[in-house]
């Protein structure tokens, strides 16, 4: 029906296309004007616009009015700053942005995301917005999925925006100093990779002064290749994580145990949800092999947890497929684009459980000292935009998520490539030795094949039958990811054969000459239809480029584990009943059709996966944002400490009687007056000589608040107040850090066994919003009595006071730069000892031990107030 009514009134795509092509005409007609100026004429063209827009924004708070009215002013200059950035690029890189680009370009400023075919110049199509954009005196960030390509754009686009005199800096993995990326943020135009913008981010909210913040702020990102950073990655959050010990044996022995197991006696494998069940004739197994009665008693909840993660290494994930071994250690495999991911570990103890798989060294767990996804790393810019090839399969995703809309820009000349429908084998066998036939019979017609495969395992299966057939050939997966840009840029020489896994050497163009094109074009051989849709057009899109011809086909077999676990039973009766020979295929639309809607199946279930991750993490990051501006707010010179250690002081007081019994309505005589001396003593170093026998619930209080506050004044006599502000802001942010880690801790815990609620017809996710509700103000509490306790007895010398500040900084600071730059969360060991009072209780349940089976009187009440 859709379809019907854009045929009649036009798509909203077609209207948006329509309103930029009327702002094409409006810049080429600006075009014999600026052809006419000389280099410092354009210049100085450039710079009376710059400086009219710091004019008109410099004075601007960063709200969202503010923002909205440079964005209004930016637009109001687009046609003229596109005519000169296209008539610049003419003279300083001798190329000129097609129409097509321009429309690229506007797509991006508007931030929305550009869809363009492979071979359109999106570098080029970025050059536009990002020129504009940076009128606004603010940086702009550019992103890429790896440190190659933001190099490589950065050193091509360059000379462009000098000439401008626009300054370009690129982060890197490689540059460590805080020095040299505040100097490279400090540019008009900043190149990097998401990983490093996430990173930066959680690094920048663990700083103790506001001067070492390397991102000063989020106004405009563009995101080259968007899907594979805003889809693809959007299940794996960005973690910062600190070790913690553990007991490593237990990693081994649960290995021991698993590989001990048989699949149906012991455990079924559902390999479309990708967990295993264990039965009860496994669980009794593995209970005589832990030598442990019952394997599910609280006492035994990491054996357990140790060996489910165990069964997942040893029968659902596979080596070669979903990571490699390499120098002693396992490295995880992007399931989307193919690469190695380096410094990313699997989550929960799964990583350790496949290091003892595969007998190499055992590396510690770690604890979560901040963390964000993706997508909620990106929508803390104010304005985003995106370019890829591949779009419109997750369009709804797109616009659902990050409020980011799918423009389809036509290609600058029409694609000559052909898409045949996909060849369907009974057998693996007999799929693979009809591409071997194939790639043979292209090779001496000498038409270069680009041979696409699922995994790093398939494509050095292939590998092999390709040697055993003597045809010379380079093969790219993640084991030769350090030459992929070399390896696919040859991929378009007459009779070049290259294999390549899913990451198809994204970003880098496969050109093609005369007698290439003669010969028909690159063909595309894909060995295996991928999960998702994308990354099969990803596949094709590198033949046809600029309307160069090509051929693209893949080549499937009922073996293929998407039609094995998503294809119907219908697709596989008809081949059933066809009687097919040996080394036959099939090859019909309606046949394709059915593989699209099985992979449509598998992205509902991804999007579905997403968008649950992201209800989850939408709870933790209302309480980040909170923590995060309060962090700003101690960093500030003009912050009151003195304001807030008072008020902390009052309810740190109001909490301690309350323990202790004393209420504002009881009688004396019920107070516990020795609790409260014995608490005052251990906990705040005051003894009190005083008798507070008979005293009225006021009369207590206004002495303890006058006790404390006199011995705090005492301290500080001798210190200046600059001095004395810095080391409570200090301590204050401390407090603010170890508080906000043991928050993470108990969310984690949480979320990991939330899912069981629903087993008492209770939804997790409501569930999961009050309980973390509950902690967070837990959090919030115990950050004002830490720090005011923390404060109160912290001793030093009065002549010492400038020395223990910059101890307390360096050692802050030294303790910053051990962290470890992670993907993953892991999970609390339970240790054999009784847990301690504020330890995470081990029953799961994401609360202090002291507040669940450790509860030995009343909980003590949390009060409302969620200003930290």
């Amino acid at each position: 029906m859709q379809a019907v009514i854009g045929k009649i009134f036009g798509t909203r795509n077609d209207k948006i296309l329509k309103h930029y092509q009327h702002r094409v005409k409006k810049i080429n007609a600006l075009e014999p004007q600026m052809e006419q100026l000389s280099d410092t004429e354009l210049q100085q063209k450039f710079q009376h616009i710059y400086n009219e827009t710091l004019r008109k924004t410099e004075s601007l708070d960063n709200n969202e009015t503010a923002i909205s009215l440079i964005n209004s002013f930016l637009d109001s200059k687009l046609e003229e700053v596109f005519a000169l950035t296209r008539e610049a690029s003419k003279r300083v890189l001798g190329m000129r942005h097609f129409d097509v680009q321009l429309l690229g370009g506007m797509a991006l400023h508007d931030g929305k995301i550009a869809e363009m075919k492979t071979g359109e110049g999106k570098t080029l199509v970025a050059t536009l917005p990002v020129i504009l954009n940076a009128l606004s005196g603010k940086s702009v960030h550019v992103v890429t999925v790896n440190d190659y390509l933001a190099k490589r754009d950065a050193e091509t686009m360059m000379p462009l925006y000098e000439f401008f005199n626009l300054t370009v800096g690129v982060i890197t993995s490689k540059i460590q100093s805080d020095t040299e990326r505040l100097a490279i943020y400090a540019n008009n135009i900043v190149y990097g990779t998401n990983n490093e913008y996430g990173f930066d981010y959680l690094r920048d909210n663990m700083k103790y002064n506001l001067t070492q913040k390397v991102q000063k702020h989020h106004f405009f990102a563009i995101i080259d290749e968007v899907d594979s950073i805003l889809i693809d990655e959007a299940r794996t959050p960005l973690i910062i994580s600190g070790p913690i010990n553990r007991k490593m044996e237990n990693y081994q022995l649960a290995d021991s145990v698993a590989k001990a197991m048989k699949i149906v006696q012991d455990f079924n494998i559902d390999e479309k949800n990708r967990v295993i069940l264990t039965t009860e004739e496994g669980i009794k197994k593995a209970e005589k092999l832990f030598d442990v009665e019952n394997l599910y008693a609280i006492e035994n909840a990491s054996l357990s947890h140790h060996l489910d993660q165990a069964l997942k290494a040893n029968y659902l994930f596979v080596k070669d497929k979903d990571y490699v071994v390499q120098n002693g250690e396992v490295v995880i495999v992007d399931e989307f684009t193919g690469r190695l991911s380096e410094g990313r570990r699997f989550s929960e103890g799964l990583h350790q459980a496949l290091e003892a798989k595969e007998n190499v060294a055992i590396k510690e767990e770690s604890q979560t000292l901040a963390d964000i996804t993706f997508q909620n790393y990106f929508r803390l810019y104010d304005k985003l935009g995106g370019m890829t090839g591949t779009a419109q399969t997750e369009a709804t995703e797109f616009l659902e998520i990050y409020k980011l809309e799918v423009i389809s820009i036509p290609t600058n000349l029409p694609i000559a490539r052909k898409d045949l429908n996909d060849l369907i084998y009974k057998t693996e066998r007999e799929k693979f030795d009809s591409v071997i036939a194939k790639i043979t019979e292209l090779h001496k017609l000498g038409q270069p094949v680009l041979v696409g495969t699922a995994s790093i395992e398939k494509s050095e299966s292939l590998h092999v039958l390709l040697k055993k057939a003597r045809i010379p050939h380079n093969v790219l997966n993640a084991k030769q990811h350090e030459k992929e840009a070399e390896i696919i840029k040859n991929a378009g020489l007459k009779g070049a054969v290259t294999i390549a896994t899913n990451m198809a050497g994204r970003g880098v163009d496969i050109k093609i000459d005369e007698e290439v094109k003669s010969l028909g074009g690159l063909y595309i051989i894909g060995t295996e239809r991928h999960e998702s849709r994308r990354i099969d057009n990803q596949l094709r899109g590198r033949a046809g480029r600029q309307g160069d011809p090509g051929v693209s086909q893949f080549y499937l077999s009922l073996e293929d584990a998407l039609l094995r676990i998503f294809g119907s039973d219908k697709l596989k009766g008809i081949m059933g009943k066809l009687g097919m020979k040996d080394g036959e295929s099939i090859e019909s639309s309606m046949i394709t059709k059915s593989v699209e809607k099985a992979q449509k199946k598998v992205e509902a279930l991804h999007f579905e996966s997403r968008k649950h991750l992201l209800e989850y993490d939408d709870v933790s990051n209302e309480q980040r944002k909170v923590i995060y501006r309060f962090r700003n707010e101690l960093l500030q010179e003009h912050f009151d400490m003195h304001e807030r250690i008072t008020e902390n002081r009052i309810m740190s007081v109001q909490t301690l009687l309350e323990r202790c019994q004393i209420l504002p309505h009881d009688v004396p005589e019920n107070y516990d007056i020795k609790g409260l001396l014995a608490i005052l003593k251990e906990e705040y170093l005051l003894e009190i000589t005083d008798s507070l026998q008979n005293k009225t619930y006021d009369e207590i209080s206004n002495f303890l608040i006058e006790m404390l506050q006199a011995k705090y004044e005492e301290k500080f006599i001798n210190t200046t107040a600059e001095m004395r502000n810095e080391l409570e802001r200090i301590i204050y942010l401390q407090v603010v850090d170890n508080a906000w880690r043991e928050h993470l801790y108990a969310i984690d815990h949480l979320k990991t066994g939330i899912g069981l609620r629903g087993y008492n017809q209770k939804d997790p996710l409501v569930e999961y919003k009050k309980e973390s509700y509950n902690l967070f103000l837990e959090l919030v509490e115990n950050i004002k009595i830490e720090a005011y306790r923390t404060l109160q007895i912290i001793q030093f010398a009065p002549q010492d006071v400038a020395q223990e500040e910059e101890k307390i900084r360096t050692d802050l600071e030294q303790e910053n730069t051990n962290i470890v730059l992670n993907y993953n969360t892991l999970d609390e060991e339970i240790k054999d000892k009784k847990p301690a009072r504020n330890d995470i209780c081990p029953c799961g349940s994401g609360k202090k031990y002291k507040h669940c089976h450790g509860k030995s009187g009343p909980k003590r009440g949390i009060l409302a107030n969620s200003n930290a």
